[in-house]
């Protein structure tokens, strides 16, 4: 693997850092931008809530059928080239979620929106893995936190552009041309991860036991992570029975402890190793989940999810941090991997709360998916990778 050709002084390598959490910025802040404008599309289209559910299965199929060609790509040309290409794509097709006249068209861009997102995720998450190298300590917990940061800027633009009337077109193209200044401004402080010929030559997406082991940490976190984004709300109004006014306290508590953990995930790491970090991350899954099923009011609810919300903030990154080290899977295509695995959570999770709670209650549901951070403390505990990557 070549090395990237900026001299490592301190300032640079603190100006890399800077623009690989910039190209994580801006990827948060156009996924955002489209969530903020859901409903007044689904208005404009005039679409009942059963075909929206199903217009929205085309982004994530989009992200899981690119998940091997992503890493084929980032491996044979090198993130670097890759991420800057693929962000002005996912630019592109933001803005042409805005053109889209009906539900097939809508489908169709989303598809799209998909597989750019998924190729940048992996390009952005490969510079990472660069990054820390370059650092020589974890840094990739930060990296996400800019992203959770985006979600929320976005969300703030939405409902900006949104009082002040501007169409949902102005609102993604301001969007778009933000991207296209921070590729200009950025992209030559890229990491050069080289291209590894003979990798891409011998690709073939097959099973390693370290990587499906990490997918699955990763399934657990992004499953309890995808029911908190869809079913923190209705827990709050139907379970906790919580004042109109303070149904969404329950998701705000979430995503602000989860935003929180990710910039002081590193240091965490740092001090207690990858390993203590992902087992208290489980155990704070497990507490957290369970608080709000025992005692669920208002107060001990908001808690326990500030405790999941810090539970899931390292786990995604700490798992892709340690799958781009692997010894003899490039970083691309081992991202890839183990994204194709977790992703299934994040996208399973939701519907799967709904079918427990259809069968038992939502109550019950919560109380399972607990499990899932009891799951995650027991392989993390077991697994003799997170004692070799202690650190970096």
């Amino acid at each position: 693997m070549k090395k990237t050709s900026i001299s490592t002084t301190t300032d640079n390598k603190n100006r890399i850092r800077l623009a690989v959490s910039l190209f994580y910025f801006g990827q948060g802040l156009a996924f955002a931008s489209w969530a903020s404008r859901i409903p007044h599309i689904k208005t404009a289209l005039n679409l009942s809530e059963a075909q929206l559910g199903t217009v929205l299965l085309m982004l994530p199929i989009g992200q899981l059928l690119t998940m091997p060609i992503s890493g084929k790509l980032v491996s044979k040309y090198g993130s670097e080239k890759v991420m800057p290409i693929v962000a002005v794509l996912y630019g592109i097709v933001l803005c042409s979620i805005a053109f889209a006249t009906n539900a097939w068209e809508l489908g169709i861009v989303l598809l799209l929106f998909g597989i750019t997102g998924n190729m940048c995720n992996i390009a952005i998450n490969t510079q990472g893995v660069l990054a820390e190298k370059l650092f020589e300590r974890s840094i990739m917990s930060s990296f996400h936190g800019a992203w959770s940061v985006a979600g929320f800027t976005g969300a703030l633009v939405g409902l900006l552009t949104t009082n002040l009337n501007l169409t949902i077109v102005t609102h993604f193209f301001i969007i778009f041309s933000l991207l296209i200044l921070n590729i200009i401004i950025n992209k030559k402080y890229l990491i050069s991860s080289g291209t590894n010929v003979s990798d891409e030559k011998s690709f073939k997406f097959q099973p390693d036991r370290l990587l499906i082991s990490l997918g699955i940490i990763g399934f657990c976190s992004m499953a309890t992570e995808g029911a908190m984004f869809d079913w923190s709300g209705v827990y709050f109004n139907d379970i906790v029975k919580a004042p109109a006014s303070l149904i969404v306290l329950g998701y705000a508590s979430f995503m602000i402890m989860m935003a929180t953990g990710r910039f002081i995930g590193d240091k965490v790491i740092a001090k207690y190793g990858r390993q203590r970090t992902l087992q208290g991350s489980g155990i704070l899954m497990f507490i957290g989940m369970m608080l709000s099923v025992i005692f669920p009011n208002l107060w001990t609810s908001t808690l326990g999810f500030m405790l999941v919300g810090l539970g899931v903030a390292c786990n995604v990154p700490t798992i892709y941090s340690v799958a781009g080290k692997h010894p003899s899977i490039s970083s691309g295509i081992a991202l890839a991997m183990v994204s194709s695995i977790s992703y299934l959570g994040f996208l399973m999770g939701p519907p799967l709360i709904g079918y427990i709670a259809e069968l038992l209650s939502l109550r019950y549901s919560f109380a399972i998916f607990a499990c899932f951070g009891l799951l995650m403390f027991i392989m993390t505990s077991r697994m003799a990778v997170f004692k070799t990557h202690k650190n970096n």
